[in-house]
Parts: C-alpha cells; structure tokens; sequence
C-alpha cells in the first residue's frame, strides 16, 4: 500500500492538537485548509521536539538494533521479522479510518510492539498527548500501552484509560468531516491569536459583537448566556445585573455587575475604576525575567533577572545576565546578593512585577538549590512573618479596574494609545521574542552576533521594566484623580 492523495482524508494522530485546541480549528483543517509560515516560535518548538526525538533515538540505538521504516509494507515487513525497534513506523488502518506515524515501535518481550512517541511536553496528561498515543494503541492493535518519552526525561506509559477520550476524538472527527457547515465556536483571547485562522473567524466574532469578545466571558458562559438570549455586547451592555441568569464562571451578582461594565467598557471605549487603588509605600523597583522553556537540564533557566531602581531612567537598568545553563546557580546567587544590596540601600523597597510570574520562579528557585530556608528568600515570599516586598500590579488592575481591552496583559494595557501609552522600542519583542533571541544567541558561534543578541534581549526587558514603572505612574495619575473626584 502506498502513500497517496486518498490518505489525506484519514484521521491523524496530529490533528488531536487541533481537535482540543478549537473543534472548529478541526473543521476548517478537513474543508479549508490554509498554508501558513509558522512563526519562529512555534518553529523553535518544533526544532527542539525534533532534537528531543533524537536524543531518545540516540538512546535506543545505544541498547538496540533500529531499523527505519520507509513506507507502510516496509513497517509491516520489519514487524514480521521481529526487530527489536522499528523508527518512523507507518501505520494504517482503512477500517476505522484511521493514519499514522508513531516514532517508535517497540518489541515487547511477549513479541508485540509498543507504539512510542518523544514529546516535548513534562506532562502526559495532555489531552493532544493522550488521544495521539491512545490513536497508536488503536493502530497497533494490542492491548500493550504506549509510551511516551517526555522532556523532563520521564518516560510514561498510557493505556486503556485514555480509550474513552480517543473514542469520543474519533466520532467528533468523523462528524466533523460530513459537516458542511464550520461549528459554532467562541472566542477565546490567548488561542485565537495564534490560530492560523485568526482573521477568517475574528472578523466574524466582531460583526456578531460576540459576547465572548468580552474579557472574563469564557465560552461555556457565552454560549449559556445565548441560550437565555443574551449574544452580543450591547445587548449585555445594556442589562441590570439582576436580570442575567447564573451561568458557569457568571454566577455572582459582583460577576455579574463586572461583565457588563466590561460591555460598556468595549463599546464607549471608557475605563471604570470599582474602588480606590491603594499602593504600598516604599522606593519601588521594578523586576522582570526572561526565562527559557527549553532549557535542558532546568524546567526553566532564567538567563535575565532585570530591574530598573530609581530615579528609573534607561541608565537605571540593571540585571544578571547568564549565558547558558552552566551558569544558573551562579546568576541565581547573583540575584539574590543584588536583591539585599537593594534591601538595604532602599529600605523600604517594593519589587514590583507583572502577574505572579517573578514570585513562583523565585519559589522554584529556592527548591531547585535547596534554599528555601534562605534569608534573602525567606524575605522576599513573606515567610516566617516577614512582610513580602514583592508586589505583583496586575492585582490592583484586575481588583480594581475595568479597561476597554480583550486582555489584561502588560502590553495590552501600556500599548494602548489611551491607557498607559507606552511603547516597546522594538514592536516585534515580547517573551516568546525573547526566547527565541536566546536560542539563537546559544547556537551563534560568532561573537558579534551573541554580543548583538544579547543587546537586543537586554534592551527588550529594559522597555519590560519601564512599561511596569509607567503603569505604575498612571495607576497613580487615575487614583489621585479619583480620589480628588
């Protein structure tokens, strides 16, 4: 049996990602598939999964003899003959409908094969995770289950347990390919920006003013609100809080009265302050990481804390920065000696920071090197009594304010010409940017452009640090005014 055009309509254990990402992302994959270039990101990830799978390879020929299938007959060939490892299998099954290509099979000692796949990922309760290996298994068509190497160097194991989830992936599938119509779906901030179909469904949302546009308006709650008849924002808009239902996530009066604030707030372009924003006192410095999600040996290596300490010009900027992995316990304790040499030249001081990012790496941290009991970290997670100079300002904003934005994130509210109004110097950078750059400067052999890399990520988390100093400023500019109204 040879590869053609007729496969292309069998299900694929890589269309799960899809499937669980946005079940209309599945539909339009089948009808309307578009070509798009991925972006260095996503090109990074793919990189470094195709390095992970490597490495396992590298692994098995050091235990085993492999061989390389090159078509379907091929696989079946060597299957028959009883290798112990069969890499790049090819499986199909007409039947069921079913196509694909587990990096590994695996001969059991009972003379099966086990399907195996090299994920990235340090959790195998993924969903895509669980139904692409579950879909091996049905290939395969035993009862062994199958592995998985994931990037924490674990390697686990899945079986009839993931059965019901495959089963359910398979019939939605099938569905999806005798639909003619695309699926209803709603609106979601963080995964449709990323959809290679963001413009064809977004210019949708927004001539339905979909209610699911709303920040805090998740898709079950859309989608029970338009059952009670409640679609779009100005319709939300316009309602007592009384007068909407309890749905997921929307249950509360206090929900309910924010929800329809945030449907004013979208259609008149306007900001409403809930209460009086209190800020704590102190001389504030402002932190931010960069950090690498596909460190080897870490879950994740910071290789930049940055700060910006008064009088917070750009010559304010300090940081640590580390070239590679080798060097993380020796930026780790870098920081924490910058951090007490803070304490004390700017007693009392406030680490401010954006989201509870800064604070749950510093914790992992301090376990990762066995400091937990650390005075510098004990000081900054307010343990033992102590007061945390740590201070995160995405609080006030969510407690506190209701802004004419889709996402609260630092650059959705400092970009926005009639909020913060700050720019990035670079409109490019953000921390998937910053990854990317970091990558790159660990794969560059020439030290110019290491050098050049290096300032580009310094000069991004600079503009990072004096986006949290201006968001700072104009907290304060809209309390006082408040205050004074």
């Amino acid at each position: 049996m040879k590869d053609s055009k007729s496969n292309s309509k069998l299900i694929k254990p890589s269309d799960a990602t899809a499937w669980v990402s946005c079940i209309r992302r599945a539909w339009l994959d089948l009808h309307q598939a578009t070509y798009y270039e991925p972006d260095p990101f996503s090109q990074l990830l793919f990189d470094a999964g195709l390095q992970h799978e490597q490495r396992i390879l590298t692994q098995l020929q050091s235990r085993h003899d492999v061989y390389q299938a090159t078509s379907f007959e091929h696989t079946q060939i060597l299957m028959d003959e009883g290798v112990p490892v069969i890499y790049q299998a090819r499986l199909i099954n007409h039947e069921v409908g079913l196509l694909g290509f587990p990096d590994f099979l695996i001969r059991h000692e009972n003379g099966q094969y086990q399907a195996a796949d090299a994920k990235l990922t340090q959790n195998e309760n993924k969903k895509a995770v669980q139904i692409q290996l579950g879909l091996y298994r049905r290939l395969v068509d035993n009862n062994l289950p199958a592995i998985v190497f994931l990037g924490d160097g674990r390697m686990a194991s899945l079986g009839e347990e993931v059965d019901a989830l495959v089963d359910a992936f398979i019939d939605s599938m099938h569905q999806l390919r005798e639909q003619s119509k695309q699926p209803e779906v709603r609106y979601s901030h963080s995964r449709c920006r990323i959809c290679p179909y963001f413009a064809h469904c977004r210019s949708q949302f927004d001539a339905k003013a979909d209610i699911s546009l709303l920040y805090g308006v998740h898709g079950r709650t859309a989608a029970r609100l338009a059952l009670a008849g409640i679609r779009t924002i100005p319709q939300l808009a316009s309602l007592n809080a009384e007068n909407i239902p309890d749905v997921p996530h929307l249950a509360s009066l206090k929900k309910k009265q924010r929800a329809i604030l945030q449907a004013r707030s979208i259609l008149n372009d306007e900001t409403f302050q809930l209460k009086t924003i209190t800020l704590p006192d102190g001389n504030w410095v402002h932190f931010d990481i960069e950090d690498n999600p596909l460190a080897a040996t870490c879950d994740r290596h910071v290789y930049l804390w940055g700060l910006l300490t008064p009088p917070y010009t750009q010559h304010d900027f300090d940081y640590v920065w580390t070239d590679d992995e080798t060097q993380d316990y020796r930026g780790w304790c870098t920081f924490l000696e910058k951090i007490e040499h803070y304490r004390t030249r700017y007693s009392p001081v406030i680490f401010a920071h954006y989201s509870n990012h800064e604070r749950a790496t510093i914790k992992k941290y301090a376990e990762r090197y066995h400091m937990s009991g650390h005075n510098t970290v004990q000081w900054l997670l307010g343990q033992d009594g102590e007061v945390s100079p740590l201070f995160d300002l995405q609080k006030p904003v969510l407690d506190s304010l209701v802004l004419p934005l889709q996402g609260y994130g630092l650059k959705d509210i400092c970009k926005h010409p009639k909020l913060v109004n700050f720019q990035w110097v670079n409109e490019e950078s953000g921390s998937q940017w910053s990854v990317v750059q970091f990558n790159r400067f660990l794969q560059a052999t020439d030290s110019r452009v290491k050098q050049r890399l290096k300032t580009e990520i310094l000069a991004y988390n600079c503009d990072d640090v004096m986006a949290t100093r201006r968001l700072e400023l104009w907290i304060r500019d809209l309390s006082s005014k408040g205050d004074s109204g």
